[in-house]
Protein backbone atom coordinates (compact mmCIF):
# COMPACT_ATOMS: atom_id res chain seq x y z
CA UNK A 1 0.00 0.00 0.00
CA UNK A 2 3.02 2.25 -0.36
CA UNK A 3 2.57 5.66 -2.55
CA UNK A 4 3.78 5.42 -6.24
CA UNK A 5 3.86 9.12 -7.93
CA UNK A 6 4.69 9.55 -11.58
CA UNK A 7 8.25 11.34 -11.58
CA UNK A 8 8.85 13.34 -14.55
CA UNK A 9 12.43 13.52 -14.22
CA UNK A 10 12.95 9.86 -14.36
CA UNK A 11 9.94 9.71 -16.44
CA UNK A 12 8.60 6.73 -14.66
CA UNK A 13 6.42 5.77 -11.51
CA UNK A 14 8.34 5.39 -8.13
CA UNK A 15 7.93 4.57 -4.96
CA UNK A 16 8.09 7.58 -3.04
CA UNK A 17 9.64 7.71 0.42
CA UNK A 18 10.28 11.07 2.21
CA UNK A 19 13.23 12.92 2.81
CA UNK A 20 12.37 13.44 6.26
CA UNK A 21 10.40 10.64 8.04
CA UNK A 22 6.62 11.69 8.44
CA UNK A 23 7.15 14.94 6.52
CA UNK A 24 6.70 16.15 3.20
CA UNK A 25 7.96 19.38 1.50
CA UNK A 26 5.69 20.75 -1.42
CA UNK A 27 6.27 23.13 -3.57
CA UNK A 28 3.45 24.28 -6.17
CA UNK A 29 4.14 27.06 -9.51
CA UNK A 30 1.60 29.78 -8.43
CA UNK A 31 -0.27 32.07 -10.86
CA UNK A 32 0.92 34.82 -12.46
CA UNK A 33 -1.63 37.70 -11.02
CA UNK A 34 -2.05 39.66 -14.44
CA UNK A 35 -5.35 38.34 -15.40
CA UNK A 36 -8.22 35.93 -13.62
CA UNK A 37 -7.35 32.45 -13.91
CA UNK A 38 -9.21 30.07 -16.38
CA UNK A 39 -10.49 26.60 -15.43
CA UNK A 40 -7.45 25.24 -17.50
CA UNK A 41 -4.85 26.26 -14.96
CA UNK A 42 -7.40 25.52 -11.85
CA UNK A 43 -7.40 21.84 -13.13
CA UNK A 44 -3.46 21.72 -11.92
CA UNK A 45 -4.47 23.13 -9.00
CA UNK A 46 -7.15 20.44 -8.40
CA UNK A 47 -4.58 17.83 -9.10
CA UNK A 48 -2.09 19.43 -6.71
CA UNK A 49 -4.72 19.66 -4.38
CA UNK A 50 -5.70 15.56 -4.58
CA UNK A 51 -1.61 15.28 -4.40
CA UNK A 52 -1.61 17.24 -0.69
CA UNK A 53 -4.78 15.34 0.47
CA UNK A 54 -3.40 11.83 -0.33
CA UNK A 55 -0.38 12.19 1.16
CA UNK A 56 -2.43 13.35 4.43
CA UNK A 57 -4.87 10.24 4.29
CA UNK A 58 -1.11 8.38 3.82
CA UNK A 59 -0.05 9.85 7.43
CA UNK A 60 2.22 12.62 6.24
CA UNK A 61 2.23 16.57 7.38
CA UNK A 62 2.50 18.41 4.25
CA UNK A 63 4.42 21.61 4.08
CA UNK A 64 2.93 23.07 1.04
CA UNK A 65 4.30 26.28 -0.21
CA UNK A 66 2.83 28.28 -3.17
CA UNK A 67 4.31 31.10 -5.06
CA UNK A 68 2.39 34.17 -6.21
CA UNK A 69 3.82 35.72 -9.58
CA UNK A 70 3.76 39.43 -9.39
CA UNK A 71 6.52 40.26 -11.40
CA UNK A 72 9.14 39.57 -13.64
CA UNK A 73 6.55 37.12 -16.03
CA UNK A 74 7.22 38.53 -19.39
CA UNK A 75 4.82 37.50 -22.27
CA UNK A 76 7.57 35.37 -23.54
CA UNK A 77 9.71 32.73 -23.08
CA UNK A 78 12.50 33.74 -24.78
CA UNK A 79 13.00 36.84 -21.97
CA UNK A 80 11.87 39.20 -24.40
CA UNK A 81 8.43 41.18 -24.31
CA UNK A 82 7.15 43.23 -21.45
CA UNK A 83 5.91 41.58 -18.23
CA UNK A 84 2.86 40.67 -17.73
CA UNK A 85 1.90 42.34 -14.78
CA UNK A 86 2.91 46.23 -16.88
CA UNK A 87 1.03 44.61 -20.13
CA UNK A 88 -1.88 43.83 -17.25
CA UNK A 89 -2.12 47.27 -16.04
CA UNK A 90 -1.95 48.89 -19.36
CA UNK A 91 -5.24 46.73 -20.04
CA UNK A 92 -7.11 47.39 -16.95
CA UNK A 93 -5.93 51.33 -16.35
CA UNK A 94 -5.04 50.20 -12.85
CA UNK A 95 -1.94 50.34 -11.06
CA UNK A 96 0.32 46.97 -11.87
CA UNK A 97 -0.13 46.35 -7.44
CA UNK A 98 -3.37 46.76 -7.72
CA UNK A 99 -4.38 44.76 -10.20
CA UNK A 100 -2.08 41.73 -8.39
CA UNK A 101 -4.28 42.45 -5.11
CA UNK A 102 -7.15 42.13 -7.25
CA UNK A 103 -6.33 38.63 -9.14
CA UNK A 104 -4.55 36.95 -6.02
CA UNK A 105 -7.74 37.87 -4.00
CA UNK A 106 -10.14 36.57 -7.01
CA UNK A 107 -7.62 33.21 -7.24
CA UNK A 108 -7.62 32.57 -3.49
CA UNK A 109 -11.71 32.87 -3.93
CA UNK A 110 -11.67 30.88 -6.85
CA UNK A 111 -9.90 27.78 -4.80
CA UNK A 112 -12.47 28.68 -1.99
CA UNK A 113 -14.90 27.77 -4.67
CA UNK A 114 -13.37 24.34 -6.00
CA UNK A 115 -12.92 23.26 -1.97
CA UNK A 116 -9.18 23.02 -2.90
CA UNK A 117 -7.11 23.14 0.40
CA UNK A 118 -4.72 26.66 0.34
CA UNK A 119 -0.87 26.22 0.97
CA UNK A 120 0.64 26.44 4.70
CA UNK A 121 2.70 29.69 3.27
CA UNK A 122 1.41 31.75 0.48
CA UNK A 123 4.49 33.36 -0.89
CA UNK A 124 5.02 36.83 -3.44
CA UNK A 125 7.96 37.24 -5.57
CA UNK A 126 7.55 41.05 -4.64
CA UNK A 127 7.74 39.89 -0.98
CA UNK A 128 11.48 38.63 -1.93
CA UNK A 129 13.69 40.53 -3.42
CA UNK A 130 16.07 40.69 -1.16
CA UNK A 131 16.03 36.57 -1.54
CA UNK A 132 16.09 36.89 -5.22
CA UNK A 133 19.36 38.88 -5.49
CA UNK A 134 21.38 36.83 -3.09
CA UNK A 135 20.43 33.99 -5.26
CA UNK A 136 21.52 35.51 -8.02
CA UNK A 137 24.83 36.66 -6.34
CA UNK A 138 25.05 32.90 -5.44
CA UNK A 139 25.18 31.61 -9.02
CA UNK A 140 27.37 34.42 -10.07
CA UNK A 141 30.09 33.35 -7.35
CA UNK A 142 30.07 29.88 -9.36
CA UNK A 143 30.64 31.40 -12.09
CA UNK A 144 27.63 31.12 -14.50
CA UNK A 145 26.27 34.59 -15.71
CA UNK A 146 27.33 36.88 -18.06
CA UNK A 147 25.90 40.41 -18.49
CA UNK A 148 24.21 41.94 -21.46
CA UNK A 149 22.73 45.19 -21.98
CA UNK A 150 19.76 44.26 -21.14
CA UNK A 151 20.16 42.27 -17.81
CA UNK A 152 22.03 39.34 -16.33
CA UNK A 153 21.84 35.96 -18.19
CA UNK A 154 22.88 32.48 -17.17
CA UNK A 155 25.01 30.46 -19.36
CA UNK A 156 23.58 27.42 -19.85
CA UNK A 157 26.53 25.76 -21.92
CA UNK A 158 28.10 25.82 -18.81
CA UNK A 159 25.62 23.34 -17.24
CA UNK A 160 26.32 19.80 -18.99
CA UNK A 161 23.12 18.42 -17.17
CA UNK A 162 20.72 21.19 -18.42
CA UNK A 163 17.25 20.65 -19.74
CA UNK A 164 17.15 16.77 -18.81
CA UNK A 165 14.02 17.52 -17.40
CA UNK A 166 12.25 18.01 -20.19
CA UNK A 167 15.00 15.95 -22.62
CA UNK A 168 15.88 18.79 -24.38
CA UNK A 169 17.81 18.80 -27.71
CA UNK A 170 20.04 21.45 -26.98
CA UNK A 171 22.76 20.56 -30.24
CA UNK A 172 19.28 20.66 -32.07
CA UNK A 173 18.13 24.28 -30.87
CA UNK A 174 21.71 25.55 -31.43
CA UNK A 175 21.65 24.29 -34.87
CA UNK A 176 18.37 25.80 -35.75
CA UNK A 177 18.93 29.15 -33.86
CA UNK A 178 17.57 32.04 -35.86
CA UNK A 179 20.57 34.94 -35.70
CA UNK A 180 18.78 37.70 -33.74
CA UNK A 181 19.77 36.27 -30.44
CA UNK A 182 21.10 39.58 -29.91
CA UNK A 183 23.33 39.34 -26.62
CA UNK A 184 22.40 35.76 -25.35
CA UNK A 185 25.25 33.35 -25.64
CA UNK A 186 23.18 30.69 -26.50
CA UNK A 187 19.17 30.17 -27.21
CA UNK A 188 18.82 28.21 -23.73
CA UNK A 189 20.17 31.10 -21.50
CA UNK A 190 17.46 33.19 -19.51
CA UNK A 191 17.76 36.78 -18.00
CA UNK A 192 18.60 36.27 -14.30
CA UNK A 193 17.99 40.40 -13.89
CA UNK A 194 16.50 42.53 -16.32
CA UNK A 195 17.76 46.05 -16.54
CA UNK A 196 15.08 48.47 -16.55
CA UNK A 197 15.10 50.65 -19.63
CA UNK A 198 16.56 54.30 -19.59
CA UNK A 199 13.41 55.43 -21.22
CA UNK A 200 10.56 53.90 -19.66
CA UNK A 201 9.52 53.99 -16.18
CA UNK A 202 8.33 50.98 -14.67
CA UNK A 203 5.95 50.45 -12.00
CA UNK A 204 7.73 47.13 -10.11
CA UNK A 205 11.55 47.94 -10.31
CA UNK A 206 14.46 47.91 -7.65
CA UNK A 207 17.90 48.54 -7.12
CA UNK A 208 20.65 45.73 -7.36
CA UNK A 209 24.29 44.98 -7.45
CA UNK A 210 23.93 44.97 -11.44
CA UNK A 211 21.64 48.15 -11.85
CA UNK A 212 17.92 49.17 -11.51
CA UNK A 213 15.87 46.41 -12.40
CA UNK A 214 13.70 43.45 -11.87
CA UNK A 215 13.84 39.51 -11.33
CA UNK A 216 13.78 36.88 -14.07
CA UNK A 217 10.54 34.77 -13.80
CA UNK A 218 12.62 31.49 -12.93
CA UNK A 219 14.85 33.12 -10.02
CA UNK A 220 11.72 33.87 -8.14
CA UNK A 221 10.75 29.75 -7.33
CA UNK A 222 14.55 29.00 -6.78
CA UNK A 223 14.84 31.48 -4.22
CA UNK A 224 11.77 30.93 -2.31
CA UNK A 225 11.63 26.86 -2.82
CA UNK A 226 14.81 27.31 -0.97
CA UNK A 227 14.03 29.80 1.90
CA UNK A 228 10.98 27.96 2.67
CA UNK A 229 11.83 24.07 1.50
CA UNK A 230 15.88 24.26 1.66
CA UNK A 231 18.61 22.91 -0.61
CA UNK A 232 16.34 19.67 -1.80
CA UNK A 233 12.48 19.00 -1.06
CA UNK A 234 10.47 16.27 -1.84
CA UNK A 235 8.13 17.52 -4.40
CA UNK A 236 7.75 20.37 -7.09
CA UNK A 237 4.38 20.57 -8.86
CA UNK A 238 3.33 22.49 -12.02
CA UNK A 239 1.40 22.24 -15.61
CA UNK A 240 2.92 20.49 -18.38
CA UNK A 241 4.04 23.62 -19.83
CA UNK A 242 6.61 23.94 -17.15
CA UNK A 243 8.71 21.23 -18.42
CA UNK A 244 10.82 22.47 -21.01
CA UNK A 245 11.52 25.85 -19.45
CA UNK A 246 10.56 26.85 -16.31
CA UNK A 247 11.00 23.94 -14.29
CA UNK A 248 14.18 23.14 -16.35
CA UNK A 249 15.41 26.80 -15.25
CA UNK A 250 14.75 26.39 -12.00
CA UNK A 251 16.74 23.27 -11.57
CA UNK A 252 19.73 24.73 -13.46
CA UNK A 253 19.93 27.71 -11.32
CA UNK A 254 19.60 25.23 -8.05
CA UNK A 255 22.16 22.95 -9.16
CA UNK A 256 24.98 25.97 -9.99
CA UNK A 257 24.11 27.67 -6.90
CA UNK A 258 23.69 24.61 -4.38
CA UNK A 259 24.40 21.18 -6.24
CA UNK A 260 20.86 19.84 -6.39
CA UNK A 261 18.05 19.29 -8.62
CA UNK A 262 16.13 21.57 -6.17
CA UNK A 263 13.12 18.15 -6.13
CA UNK A 264 13.72 14.82 -5.35
CA UNK A 265 9.78 14.32 -7.18
CA UNK A 266 8.62 16.74 -9.79
CA UNK A 267 5.03 15.91 -11.15
CA UNK A 268 3.41 17.72 -13.80
CA UNK A 269 -1.07 17.97 -14.51
CA UNK A 270 -2.13 18.06 -17.90
CA UNK A 271 -3.98 20.44 -19.94
CA UNK A 272 -7.58 20.78 -19.96
CA UNK A 273 -8.68 21.17 -23.94
CA UNK A 274 -11.37 23.42 -25.39
CA UNK A 275 -12.17 23.45 -29.24
CA UNK A 276 -9.17 20.92 -29.41
CA UNK A 277 -6.95 23.34 -27.83
CA UNK A 278 -4.93 24.44 -25.16
CA UNK A 279 -7.11 27.02 -22.95
CA UNK A 280 -5.16 30.12 -23.56
CA UNK A 281 -5.55 33.95 -21.91
CA UNK A 282 -3.28 35.27 -24.73
CA UNK A 283 -6.01 34.01 -27.43
CA UNK A 284 -8.97 35.30 -24.89
CA UNK A 285 -10.71 32.08 -24.98
CA UNK A 286 -10.61 30.88 -21.80
CA UNK A 287 -13.49 30.14 -19.12
CA UNK A 288 -13.36 31.36 -15.77
CA UNK A 289 -14.93 29.69 -12.67
CA UNK A 290 -17.47 32.50 -12.14
CA UNK A 291 -18.50 31.83 -15.68
CA UNK A 292 -19.71 28.23 -14.37
CA UNK A 293 -21.27 29.76 -11.11
CA UNK A 294 -23.60 32.06 -13.81
CA UNK A 295 -24.65 29.63 -15.82
CA UNK A 296 -26.12 27.88 -12.87
CA UNK A 297 -23.24 25.26 -12.19
CA UNK A 298 -21.85 23.83 -9.13
CA UNK A 299 -18.14 24.85 -9.39
CA UNK A 300 -17.58 21.49 -7.28
CA UNK A 301 -19.36 19.83 -10.25
CA UNK A 302 -16.28 21.03 -12.25
CA UNK A 303 -13.73 19.48 -9.73
CA UNK A 304 -15.84 15.89 -10.21
CA UNK A 305 -15.54 16.69 -14.04
CA UNK A 306 -11.92 16.64 -13.53
CA UNK A 307 -11.93 13.20 -10.96
CA UNK A 308 -12.83 11.33 -14.06
CA UNK A 309 -9.37 11.95 -15.87
CA UNK A 310 -6.49 11.03 -14.59
CA UNK A 311 -4.07 13.93 -14.19
CA UNK A 312 -1.37 13.02 -16.51
CA UNK A 313 -4.14 12.56 -19.31
CA UNK A 314 -5.83 15.50 -21.25
CA UNK A 315 -9.13 16.77 -20.97
CA UNK A 316 -11.52 18.31 -23.17
CA UNK A 317 -13.76 20.54 -21.92
CA UNK A 318 -17.60 20.43 -23.08
CA UNK A 319 -20.30 21.54 -21.47
CA UNK A 320 -22.09 18.51 -22.04
CA UNK A 321 -19.80 16.72 -19.98
CA UNK A 322 -19.84 19.32 -17.19
CA UNK A 323 -23.90 18.66 -17.46
CA UNK A 324 -22.85 14.98 -16.55
CA UNK A 325 -20.82 15.53 -13.91
CA UNK A 326 -23.39 18.06 -12.16
CA UNK A 327 -25.53 15.28 -12.67
CA UNK A 328 -23.29 12.36 -10.91
CA UNK A 329 -22.47 15.05 -8.11
CA UNK A 330 -26.42 15.34 -7.62
CA UNK A 331 -26.87 11.83 -7.18
CA UNK A 332 -23.45 10.75 -5.44
CA UNK A 333 -24.62 13.64 -2.89
CA UNK A 334 -28.28 12.61 -2.26
CA UNK A 335 -27.14 9.25 -1.80
CA UNK A 336 -25.17 9.67 0.55
CA UNK A 337 -27.21 12.26 2.81
CA UNK A 338 -29.73 9.44 2.25
CA UNK A 339 -27.43 6.78 4.36
CA UNK A 340 -28.28 9.38 7.53
CA UNK A 341 -25.72 9.44 10.70
CA UNK A 342 -22.44 8.27 10.10
CA UNK A 343 -20.90 5.38 12.47
CA UNK A 344 -17.49 5.91 14.49
CA UNK A 345 -15.39 3.84 11.96
CA UNK A 346 -14.98 3.64 8.51
CA UNK A 347 -14.87 -0.05 6.98
CA UNK A 348 -11.69 -1.21 6.65
CA UNK A 349 -11.39 -3.01 3.27
CA UNK A 350 -12.79 -0.51 1.47
CA UNK A 351 -10.40 2.10 2.70
CA UNK A 352 -7.69 -0.08 2.03
CA UNK A 353 -8.97 -0.47 -1.60
CA UNK A 354 -9.44 3.35 -1.82
CA UNK A 355 -5.61 4.17 -0.58
CA UNK A 356 -4.50 1.79 -2.86
CA UNK A 357 -6.07 3.40 -5.42
CA UNK A 358 -4.75 6.77 -4.58
CA UNK A 359 -1.34 5.46 -4.41
CA UNK A 360 -1.58 4.03 -7.49
CA UNK A 361 -0.29 7.67 -9.10
CA UNK A 362 -3.10 9.54 -8.09
CA UNK A 363 -5.77 7.17 -9.82
CA UNK A 364 -8.59 9.56 -8.49
CA UNK A 365 -10.91 8.06 -11.30
CA UNK A 366 -11.00 4.35 -9.93
CA UNK A 367 -11.22 5.97 -6.45
CA UNK A 368 -14.31 7.64 -8.15
CA UNK A 369 -15.70 4.57 -9.24
CA UNK A 370 -15.20 2.86 -6.00
CA UNK A 371 -16.85 5.33 -4.12
CA UNK A 372 -20.38 4.39 -6.15
CA UNK A 373 -19.39 0.63 -5.56
CA UNK A 374 -19.47 1.25 -1.96
CA UNK A 375 -22.87 2.91 -2.21
CA UNK A 376 -24.37 -0.84 -3.25
CA UNK A 377 -22.69 -2.75 -0.84
CA UNK A 378 -23.85 -4.92 1.44
CA UNK A 379 -22.99 -2.64 4.44
CA UNK A 380 -24.74 -0.92 7.68
CA UNK A 381 -25.65 2.66 6.30
CA UNK A 382 -23.82 3.95 9.23
CA UNK A 383 -20.69 2.42 8.26
CA UNK A 384 -21.16 3.21 4.18
CA UNK A 385 -21.42 7.17 5.61
CA UNK A 386 -18.26 6.72 7.94
CA UNK A 387 -16.53 5.26 4.78
CA UNK A 388 -17.76 7.43 2.51
CA UNK A 389 -16.78 10.56 4.68
CA UNK A 390 -13.06 9.00 4.85
CA UNK A 391 -13.17 8.96 1.24
CA UNK A 392 -13.89 12.53 0.50
CA UNK A 393 -11.08 13.94 2.71
CA UNK A 394 -9.10 13.24 -0.77
CA UNK A 395 -12.48 13.40 -2.77
CA UNK A 396 -13.02 16.84 -1.49
CA UNK A 397 -16.76 17.02 -3.23
CA UNK A 398 -18.13 17.85 0.77
CA UNK A 399 -20.28 15.25 1.73
CA UNK A 400 -20.11 16.16 5.51
CA UNK A 401 -21.67 19.34 4.62
CA UNK A 402 -23.97 19.12 1.83
CA UNK A 403 -28.10 19.11 2.43
CA UNK A 404 -30.60 19.03 0.18
CA UNK A 405 -31.98 22.87 -1.31
CA UNK A 406 -34.87 23.15 0.62
CA UNK A 407 -37.63 24.20 -1.86
CA UNK A 408 -40.72 26.10 -0.59
CA UNK A 409 -43.83 24.77 -1.95
CA UNK A 410 -46.83 26.82 -2.38
CA UNK A 411 -50.08 25.80 -0.33
CA UNK A 412 -51.83 25.39 -3.32
CA UNK A 413 -49.58 23.05 -4.73
CA UNK A 414 -48.90 21.06 -1.83
CA UNK A 415 -52.69 20.81 -1.80
CA UNK A 416 -52.99 19.04 -4.96
CA UNK A 417 -49.80 16.62 -4.46
CA UNK A 418 -51.79 15.51 -0.94
CA UNK A 419 -54.87 14.78 -2.70
CA UNK A 420 -52.82 13.02 -5.55
CA UNK A 421 -51.23 11.07 -2.62
CA UNK A 422 -54.20 10.21 -1.16
CA UNK A 423 -55.95 9.14 -4.84
CA UNK A 424 -53.07 7.13 -5.27
CA UNK A 425 -53.20 5.43 -2.11
CA UNK A 426 -57.21 4.83 -2.39
CA UNK A 427 -55.83 3.24 -5.82
CA UNK A 428 -58.25 5.68 -7.77
CA UNK A 429 -55.56 5.83 -10.58
CA UNK A 430 -57.27 7.82 -13.05
CA UNK A 431 -57.85 10.92 -10.67
CA UNK A 432 -54.40 10.39 -9.06
CA UNK A 433 -53.24 10.71 -13.14
CA UNK A 434 -55.27 13.82 -13.03
CA UNK A 435 -54.03 15.48 -10.38
CA UNK A 436 -50.61 14.77 -11.92
CA UNK A 437 -51.04 16.16 -14.89
CA UNK A 438 -52.40 19.57 -12.70
CA UNK A 439 -49.03 19.61 -10.91
CA UNK A 440 -47.41 19.19 -13.97
CA UNK A 441 -48.98 22.44 -15.10
CA UNK A 442 -48.39 24.05 -12.25
CA UNK A 443 -44.60 23.63 -12.85
CA UNK A 444 -44.13 20.61 -10.23
CA UNK A 445 -43.00 16.98 -10.04
CA UNK A 446 -44.07 14.80 -8.10
CA UNK A 447 -42.02 11.67 -6.64
CA UNK A 448 -43.60 8.65 -5.49
CA UNK A 449 -41.94 7.07 -2.27
CA UNK A 450 -42.31 4.04 -0.49
CA UNK A 451 -44.05 6.09 2.73
CA UNK A 452 -44.46 9.57 1.31
CA UNK A 453 -43.73 11.85 -1.33
CA UNK A 454 -41.40 14.39 -2.67
CA UNK A 455 -41.98 17.68 -4.68
CA UNK A 456 -39.14 19.06 -7.27
CA UNK A 457 -39.70 22.41 -9.59
CA UNK A 458 -39.68 21.77 -12.88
Amino acid sequence: MSLHLYDTWTRSVREFTPLKPGEVGLYTCGPTVYNYAHIGNLRTYLFEDGLVRTLRLNGYRVNHVMNITDVGHLVSDGDDGEDKMEAGSRRTGQTAWTIAALYTDAFRADLKSLNITEPNIWCKATDHIAEQISFIQEIEKKGYVYRTSDGIYFDTSKQPSYGYLGRLDIAGLQAGARVDLGEKKNPTDYALWKFSAPEEKRQMEWDSPWGRGFPGWHIECSAMAHKYLGDYFDIHCGGEDHITVHHPNEISQTEAAYGTRLANFWMHGYFILLNSSKMSKSTGEFLRVQVLIDKGYDPIAYRYLCLTAHYRSQLTFSWEALDAAQTGLERLRQSVFALGPAGDVPDVDFMARFIEKLNEDLNFPQALALTHELLKADLAPAIKKATLLKFDEALGLGFATWVPLVVEVPANVRAVADARWAARNAKDWAEADRLRGELTALGWTMKDGKDSYTLAKN
